[in-house]
């Protein structure tokens, strides 16, 4: 593991913007000190430009996205955005930026894709004779309610369309924004319509910012945990990722913390390296934890069957070996020591109701999607 001379960017996960696998060029970054910049030679680096986050609009061309993993409960997610400014390093959602033609790295934080015509297509999608009615998942990849959504409102239309068809949602956030939507989310909880499952990788604040540095802090989501429980929604606490070394010695305590914010639910995964993640997650390593970095990656392979990445749907959210089976007996243990459940894995679709069509939304403009 050579070292990695970079500078921290105040505010992002990523250190570097590394290209995209689909490049037939290789980008490599310059140094602070390779750079011409204008005004004084001994400028200080925390004054260099940083990168700013740019929010596009997109017409969607489909909305509801299909899996048949079998280590996943759901079979249908929306993702109502592209790239997250919540900037989580860990993130695995990282290398679909590069289908994009953009880096996984920075690019994935702060070039975010709103598809703008979420609702109009999931209406006209639950309107098709064919449609088989099944739970959909907000957030499976990117955050639904990351910074750009408190302006867009995307998920919002999408979660009252859903409210409308009657049709069960899973929720997955890191940030408090979701409790602006207490009074469709309560009106669907009444009906068993609905779950918020919110990601609480450590309570460490200053550990957080460096983690996923854009999402809430890690007390304004215990506080969320409280106000979805105190309106009657079925909320799910998410410690996850556990990382070897960095936050797993935290787990009984996020699982506690969420008990007595109201949480009826708990999950957690174990840290996943997929593709350019990997590169990533080791740069961030030895720019904030360099003294513990290799022992830090040895866990993971230890835990991963001797690889940084295990894809084995058997093993690649919980791990295998030594580590890995005490990690699964420590959940076990917190788990009934705080009367917490795993969260269900069936739900009522019994009570969907299809929606009139609308006309389809202009499709004339150009897609990434």
């Amino acid at each position: 593991m050579p070292a990695v001379p970079i500078q921290f960017l105040k505010g992002r996960g990523a250190l570097t913007n590394p290209g995209s696998r689909f490049d037939a060029h290789q980008r490599e970054a310059l140094q602070p000190e390779d750079m011409d910049w204008p005004g004084d030679d001994e400028q200080n680096p925390d004054d260099l430009p940083r990168p700013k986050t740019t929010v596009t609009l997109r017409h969607a061309r489909s909305i509801i996205s299909r899996n048949q993993s079998p280590d996943i409960g759901f079979e249908q997610s929306i993702n109502p955005y592209q790239g997250c400014e919540h900037g989580c390093v860990y993130c695995y959602a990282r290398p679909t930026h590069a289908y994009l033609g953009l880096s996984p790295g920075l690019d994935f934080e702060t070039q975010v894709f709103a598809k703008a015509n979420a609702a109009e297509l999931l209406r006209a999608e639950l309107a098709k004779p064919g449609y088989k009615p099944s739970l959909i998942v907000l957030g499976a990849n990117t955050d639904p309610y990351q910074p750009a959504e408190r302006k867009l409102g995307i998920t919002r239309a999408v979660l009252e369309v859903l409210r409308e068809c009657k049709l069960p949602v899973g929720i997955i956030t890191k940030n408090a924004l979701v409790t602006r939507d207490l009074d469709i989310l309560g009106e669907m909880a009444r009906s068993g319509l609905v779950q918020v499952n919110v990601s609480v990788t450590t309570l460490d604040h200053s550990l957080a910012r460096k983690l996923d540095p854009r999402a809430s802090s890690p007390t304004s989501r215990v506080q969320a945990m409280v106000a979805l429980a105190q309106a009657g929604i079925p909320t799910a606490v998410f410690a996850s990722p556990m990382i070897p070394a960095i936050n797993d010695v935290e787990l009984e305590k996020i699982l506690e913390a969420a008990a007595n914010a109201g949480a009826r639910y708990a999950s957690y995964v174990l840290l996943r390296l997929p593709l350019e993640v990997r590169d990533l997650f080791v740069q961030w390593l030895q720019q904030h934890y360099p003294l513990r970095a290799e022992h830090v990656m040895h866990r993971v392979q230890e835990m991963r069957g001797g690889k940084d990445y295990d894809p084995n749907f058997a093993t690649r959210m919980k791990g295998s070996g030594l580590f890995a089976d005490l990690l699964k007996q420590r959940f076990a243990v917190a788990l009934k020591r705080c009367g917490l459940q795993k969260v269900p894995g069936t739900w009522d679709v019994s009570q969907f109701q299809a929606p009139h069509a609308q006309p389809k939304a202009d499709s004339s403009q150009a897609s990434l999607f």
